[in-house]
């Protein structure tokens, strides 16, 4: 069984005064070259076979070394910490930019055999395969004595 644990990021923000206008102008202007725009960041396909669960999880613009996984307690979760700096040169300024962040996705999976869960990063697709293992049978119904 795979499903989807809650995950919110809340943005802090103050209402109800003049920073209202510089926040709008910030998040028309920041949040849009990122590549991350509104809702979550970490988009993912799920499919399932006989064997496995494959995730196909979109992480553009990081690197491997970003991206941590870890399956622990049923619960596959995917993070994302970036620390990231870009330097602009045009005509007669200079435009330099960084930008720190993390955001995380995470799904709930049993009957993984945790030990042969491998993953692969590439072309801005973090690709997980969850080898099955064996169902366990669990007992539903309950005998009244």
């Amino acid at each position: 069984m795979f499903g989807i644990v809650p995950f919110r990021n809340h943005k802090l923000q103050e209402r109800g005064s003049l920073f209202d206008i510089e926040n709008m102008f910030n998040s028309l202007f920041n949040d849009s070259f990122i590549g991350f725009t509104g809702g979550n960041p970490i988009r993912a396909d799920i499919k399932e076979n006989d064997k496995e669960f494959i995730v196909e999880a979109e992480i553009p613009g990081v690197t491997k070394e970003d991206i941590k996984l870890d399956l622990r307690d049923d619960t596959l979760t995917i993070a994302v910490e970036q620390n990231q700096e870009s330097n602009e040169e045009r005509d007669n300024y200079i435009r330099k930019e960084r930008r720190y962040g993390s955001f995380s996705r995470s799904f709930y999976v049993e009957n993984v055999k945790n030990e042969d869960v491998s993953a692969k990063y590439e072309n801005g697709i973090l690709t997980i395969v969850l080898p099955k293992s064996e169902t366990k049978k669990v007992k539903n119904r309950i005998e009244i004595q």
